[in-house]
């Protein structure tokens, strides 16, 4: 146990506590759109549809891309394993930039003249990841506490 607590442990700083508040804030709401169906969104049973049979995806990517946005958004919140979520959610984005969105180009689409949607957004969501890898949880966080009690073990 004590060889994987470097993925928990983390500075007790403000720079983790303030990306892990960002990516969860933008994050989680999407999640409750794929998971419950709230703000206008379709709810678990018809986004495994919409993933599995117009996007193709493997039913277990559909299902990780749900928890990902809900589960592990609320996870991320609350600071537990927010260096192995982040990870994911940076596999994640990378793959929904790749599958549909590069096509549409960079930017979003503001005005409704595209197709689809540009990749600017998955790019800042990306960055928020990457650094939260590399500064960890921050203050606040669950993580500290599951260091500080794994550690003496």
């Amino acid at each position: 146990m004590k060889n994987l607590l470097f993925l928990f442990d983390s500075p007790q700083q403000y720079t983790g506590f303030v990306l892990r508040l960002t990516l969860a804030m933008v994050i989680l709401p999407h999640g409750c759109q794929l998971l419950l169906g709230w703000f206008g969104g379709f709810g678990f049973s018809n986004t495994m549809k919409f993933l599995t049979e117009t996007e193709r995806l493997p039913w277990i990517v559909s299902f990780m891309v749900i928890m990902l946005q809900s589960f592990g958004a609320l996870l991320i919140l609350i600071g537990f394993g927010s260096r192995i979520l982040a990870f994911g959610t940076m596999i994640m984005f990378v793959g929904m930039i790749i599958t549909s969105h590069l096509k549409f180009g960079f930017f979003m689409n503001w005005f409704g003249t595209q197709k689809g949607e540009g990749y600017e957004y998955h790019l800042l969501v990306i960055g928020l990841c990457i650094a939260m890898i590399f500064s960890g949880s921050g203050k606040f966080s669950l993580d500290r506490l599951f260091v500080l009690r794994y550690s003496k073990a």
